[in-house]
């Protein structure tokens, strides 16, 4: 069985949710090798946690190590892209966390500005890839979660076309000071979740596009995007984390491709109850509800939630007590798994992933021409 080193950049909520996806991997020995961040006891404590073998005290320390064959990046984007070559030229095969890249000055900046400064650092990216043997993997788990994978299967099964594409995801608002400011994510709701299941939507146009031998791309987007809690008093922001500076709670992305079909992106930090992530396709002949989340395989009722402090239900939920919906299997049923086993096959066999630069490329521009869109209060117009 051929053996895999994965050395992590950043130790923070994302990095233990690969860490515990990397040890149900299957066919290959993949072993948790090192790990570094901004916090060296965070480090060691994540380290200690979640069974690595070393706490490296600084990114070049890490990448020093030879015996590193895979880098995972999970930090804030305003750092992905510098990490993604530093890695790529230290020798080592790069996994980059969504979204890959971003424009990190203010939330009140010209949005085409944005969308033209994003495109830019792409096409640099693409160059610089063109030019390397390593590989880099964009970290969307949507793609390789089940209920998306079945779709992609019926799909290819039928050669039916897309006629309508949906997709939501949204909480209660992120657990991170910094997702409040556009300088930190590169917006808000709209780039830090609809990035989720805008992948999904175009992965699978892109399945259906090759089953049927054409060539189908998004021609425009009309997007609304705005902070919708921003009158909301203190006193009545009840459950609801999220407190956005300068960037979006909510958004409504529609998407129009080519071929005259519609997709349509829903994302918000304003709804509680948990996370929903759901990936939905129509066709002339079939309709597909892909429930990531909420997941009902297992549900239970408690009147009394406090001994429950040390029981994970579900991700985001504000209470124990009452029906709760509990996500058994999350790391696979959340894509987890499949996405970072289809990476190390990619490494050992030499293939192209399903979710590499181009599916990120893609996701970026349609993100920004997004927000150019909402800026406007217009339809935006891809190249």
């Amino acid at each position: 069985m051929k053996r895999f080193n994965i050395g992590f950049i950043g130790c923070g909520f994302a990095a233990h949710i690969h860490a515990q996806a990397y040890k149900k991997i299957s066919g290959y020995e993949v072993r948790l090798y090192g790990a570094c961040s901004a916090d060296l006891k965070q480090t060691q404590q994540f380290v200690h946690a979640n069974g690595f073998e070393k706490a490296f005290a600084s990114v070049e320390e890490l990448l020093r190590d030879p015996l590193v064959d895979i880098v995972d990046i999970i930090v804030p984007p305003s750092s992905h892209i510098p990490l993604v070559k530093q890695a790529m030229e230290s020798g080592k095969h790069v996994i980059c966390e969504k979204p890959l890249n971003g424009y990190f000055g203010s939330g009140n900046d010209d949005k085409n500005l944005m969308y033209d400064a994003v495109c830019q650092e792409l096409e640099d990216l693409r160059l610089f890839l063109s030019h390397r043997k390593e590989k880099l993997f964009y970290a969307e788990n949507y793609i390789y979660a089940p209920a998306v994978v079945k779709i992609k299967e019926m799909i290819e099964a039928t050669g039916d076309k897309l006629l309508l594409l949906k997709g939501d995801e949204a909480h209660s608002g992120s657990h991170a000071a910094h997702a409040a400011l556009w300088s930190a994510n590169g917006g808000g709701c709209l780039i830090r979740q609809g990035c989720h299941p805008l992948s999904a939507l175009l992965y699978l146009k892109q399945v259906e596009a090759k089953r049927r031998g054409e060539q189908i791309r998004v021609t425009s987007v009309l997007c609304d995007a705005s902070r919708i809690t921003a009158g909301l008093p203190c006193n009545e922001r009840g459950s609801i984390l999220s407190n956005p500076v300068d960037v979006e709670d909510w958004s409504e992305a529609i998407l129009t491709f080519s071929d005259g079909t519609k997709a349509v992106i829903t994302s918000g930090d304003m709804i509680v109850g948990g996370v929903r992530n759901k990936v939905e396709a129509y066709t002339s002949n079939a309709c597909y509800e892909g429930r990531i989340a909420p997941n009902d395989s297992f549900l239970c009722y408690h009147t009394d939630a406090s001994k429950l402090e040390n029981v994970y239900m579900t991700e985001k939920v504000e209470t124990k007590a009452g029906w709760q919906y509990v996500f058994l299997c999350e790391e696979e049923m959340r894509g987890y798994v499949g996405e970072l086993e289809d990476f190390i096959k990619c490494v050992d066999t030499g293939r192209e992933p399903e979710s590499g630069f181009p599916l990120a490329y893609e996701t970026m521009k349609v993100i920004y021409a997004a927000y150019a869109s909402a800026g406007t209060e217009k339809r935006f117009f891809m190249e």
